[in-house]
């Protein structure tokens, strides 16, 4: 049988158990590589460790990530719940793209064209921020817009918006894209070198976590 990383580190953790933490996860420097969120805050998930992305579609960092994160997430053992959690930071635009990702969601498009609202927004320079431009660059994707709108407008998608506002302001997330594990671990980064090394320190905190579920 052949087993992945994350596969691997479990087996560890069930095997060894807390005090003997796989090197990604004992080498790790709290203040440098990641943070903790006091107090704790539980998962939406019963039974399961929540692993969050804080983003925008209005940054491009995060529109390099999520290429990179999706097929990761894709690989997250079933202990693990991903959730994708676009922020605003008080700016009327970025609510607006909040809006955009949770009606996209609803409506079961999300999928299909989440990396394709990034490539709009960085690539094309599309202001889909503005409902005007939204609404064209979403009928030219095949999407009604009457229906759309109804759900934009909804209380359910501004209720949605609110509580990922509230979760950023929670967290204390400033910056996006930013990964928190667990509700107990913010990652930092401060001297990753590229995205890739985010998702890393991220398997890292996963391990930590699952070790703690489980002592």
């Amino acid at each position: 049988m052949t087993l992945n990383r994350r596969q691997f580190n479990q087996l560890l953790i069930a095997s060894l158990g807390y005090y003997a933490l796989p090197a990604a996860a004992a080498e790790l420097v709290e203040g440098q590589d990641w943070r903790a969120i006091n107090p704790a805050y539980p998962s939406d998930t019963p039974g399961k460790i929540e692993v969050l992305e804080f983003f925008s579609y209005g940054c491009p960092h995060c529109s390099h990530l999520n290429p990179l994160i999706t097929p990761w997430a894709e690989e997250l053992p079933e202990d693990i719940a991903f959730r994708q959690v676009p922020v605003s930071f008080g700016r009327a635009a970025w609510s607006n793209l909040s809006r955009l990702f949770y009606t996209l969601k609803d409506l079961g498009r999300l999928e299909q064209l989440h990396q394709a609202v990034f490539d709009a927004m960085q690539k094309q320079r599309l202001k889909l921020y503005k409902e005007d431009e939204m609404l064209k660059w979403l009928k030219g994707e095949g999407i009604d817009t009457d229906a759309f709108m109804n759900v934009f407008n909804s209380f359910d998608v501004q209720t949605q918006v609110g509580r990922a506002d509230y979760l950023a302001n929670r967290f204390r997330i400033d910056a996006v894209p930013t990964l928190t594990v667990g509700g107990k671990f913010v990652v930092l980064g401060r001297n990753a070198k590229s995205l890739k090394d985010i998702l890393t320190i991220a398997d890292g905190l996963i391990t930590r976590a699952q070790a703690q579920a489980t002592s």
